[in-house]
C-alpha cells in the first residue's frame, strides 16, 4: 500500500480580501484541488459591505488574481457576475522581473 501524498492531507484556505486584506469570504478544501474552482463560490460567499450611502455592495468591482486563476472559463464567469477579472495571463512575462538571472 503506499502512502498518501503529504499535499492531499492538508487544507489550503481560500480567501477573498478587499484591498487592506481584510477577509471577506473564505473556505478550506484539500491540498490537492486547485484553487481555481473555489473563484465563484468565493465571490458569491461575499457578504454586503456597509460604509457609503445606498444599496450596500454585494461583489467587488474588480478581482485580482494570479496565473493559477487564468482559465477562460472562469473569466467568463466572473464578468457574469458583473466583476471584472484582472488575471495575469500564463506566458507572460512578470512586471517586476521575476524569474531573470542577475
Amino acid at each position: 500500500m503506499s502512502e498518501q501524498n503529504p499535499a492531499a492531507r492538508r487544507n489550503v484556505p481560500n480567501l477573498v480580501t478587499d484591498a487592506t486584506g481584510i477577509p471577506l469570504a473564505a473556505t478550506l478544501t484539500g491540498g490537492n484541488r486547485n484553487d481555481v474552482t473555489q473563484l465563484i463560490p468565493l465571490l458569491q460567499a461575499v457578504p454586503p459591505v456597509r460604509g457609503k450611502r445606498g444599496r450596500p455592495r454585494r461583489r467587488p468591482d474588480v478581482v485580482l488574481g494570479d496565473r493559477g486563476y487564468d482559465h477562460d472559463t472562469y473569466r467568463r464567469l466572473v464578468w457574469d457576475l458583473r466583476v471584472k477579472p484582472q488575471i495575469a495571463r500564463r506566458g507572460t512575462e512578470h512586471v517586476s522581473g521575476l524569474g531573470t538571472q542577475r
